[in-house]
C-alpha cells in the first residue's frame, strides 16, 4: 500500500466517489478531506466517507498525505496546489482531477519542491450531478484515466500513481498535456459548447415557447439537455483554461457546419449522405472502442 494516507481537496461528486473507491479498494488507510463548502463538509462527515474533514486550510493532513489529489475547480488548481505543498511530506505524490492538463503544468513549471513528486491526472468519469452526495465508488471502472507527468518526473512515482487508479478500475493512458488538452477538447469540450449553445438557442427563439420545448423535445435534444445540466462554474473554468484547443477545434467545426450548411441550401443530397455515412461508421467504432 504505497498511499497509506490520502487527502482529497475538494469533496464533490469525483473527489467523494475517489473517497469511496478508495476504501472499498483498500487502496488507503486514512482518507481525508477538505472543502471549502461548510454545508459539503457537513454532508461528508455524515456520510462517513472520510477519516477525518476540514473546511479550511488542509496543512495538518497534508504534512500526512502520501498521495494529494486536487478536486476543484480547474481554475483554482495551481493556487491550491502552491499553498499546500510547503506542508508536504517529502516523497508525497500531488496529482489532480483537473480536465485541463497544459494550464496546471505550465503554472506550476518552477514552482514545485525537488523532493515531491507532481504527476497529473484526469480521470475521463463524471455524471451531471454535483455534490458529496453524488458520488460512488464504481464512478472509476471501465473509464481511462490519463496522466501527464511532465519531463523528468519520477517514473516510480508514475507507475505507482498508476497502480492506484487501475485499483480504483480505471484503465490508465500517458500523454504529453498538450496532447491531452487537444484531444479533450475534441471530444468532451466541444460538445458541451454546443449542448449549452443549443439549449440556449432553442430556449430563446422567439417562435418556439418555453413550454413547447419541453413538451416536444425528442432524444436527441434530450441528451444535450443532460450534457448542459453539468456544473457551470467547472465549465466557465475549463473553457478559459483550455481556450487554445478549444478554440482550434471550435474553428474546425464551423467550417464543417459551414459545408453541411452549403449543402442543404444547394440541394446537395451527395454530400450529405457521404457525411452522414461516414459519421455513423465512427459512431460503431465508438461502440466496439467501448465494449473493448
Amino acid at each position: 500500500m504505497r498511499f497509506e494516507t490520502l487527502l482529497i481537496i475538494g469533496g464533490g461528486l469525483i473527489g467523494s466517489s475517489i473517497a469511496r473507491a478508495a476504501r472499498a479498494t483498500g487502496q488507503s488507510k486514512a482518507i481525508f478531506i477538505a472543502d471549502t463548502s461548510e454545508a459539503a463538509c457537513k454532508t461528508i462527515t455524515q456520510l462517513g466517507i472520510a477519516d477525518g474533514v476540514a473546511d479550511g486550510p488542509a496543512d495538518h493532513f497534508a504534512a500526512q498525505a502520501d498521495l494529494i489529489i486536487l478536486c476543484t475547480p480547474s481554475a483554482r488548481l495551481a493556487t491550491t496546489a502552491m499553498a499546500l505543498m510547503p506542508s508536504m511530506k517529502p516523497g508525497a505524490v500531488l496529482t489532480d482531477v483537473g480536465s485541463v492538463k497544459g494550464h496546471f503544468v505550465e503554472a506550476l513549471a518552477g514552482h514545485v519542491r525537488d523532493d515531491i513528486h507532481f504527476v497529473p491526472g484526469h480521470p475521463i468519469a463524471g455524471t451531471e450531478n454535483s455534490g458529496p452526495e453524488s458520488g460512488f465508488a464504481e464512478l472509476f471502472e471501465d473509464r481511462w484515466c490519463v496522466l501527464t507527468p511532465p519531463k523528468d518526473t519520477d517514473e516510480t512515482a508514475v507507475a505507482e500513481l498508476t497502480s492506484f487508479w487501475e485499483a480504483l478500475g480505471s484503465d490508465v493512458a500517458v500523454m504529453e498535456p498538450s496532447r491531452h488538452d487537444i484531444v479533450m477538447a475534441t471530444t468532451s469540450h466541444l460538445p458541451h459548447l454546443i449542448a449549452y449553445t443549443l439549449v440556449g438557442t432553442a430556449i430563446d427563439m422567439e417562435t418556439v415557447t418555453r413550454k413547447e420545448v419541453v413538451k416536444f423535445s425528442a432524444g436527441g435534444f434530450r441528451d444535450f439537455t443532460r450534457i448542459a445540466a453539468s456544473d457551470p462554474v467547472m465549465w466557465r473554468d475549463v473553457f478559459l483554461t483550455n481556450k487554445k484547443a478549444t478554440l482550434e477545434v471550435v474553428d474546425r467545426f464551423i467550417e464543417d457546419l459551414t459545408a453541411l450548411k452549403r449543402a442543404i441550401r444547394w440541394d446537395d443530397g451527395d454530400t450529405l449522405l457521404d457525411n452522414f455515412a461516414k459519421t455513423r461508421d465512427i459512431r460503431r467504432r465508438i461502440l466496439d472502442a467501448d465494449k473493448d
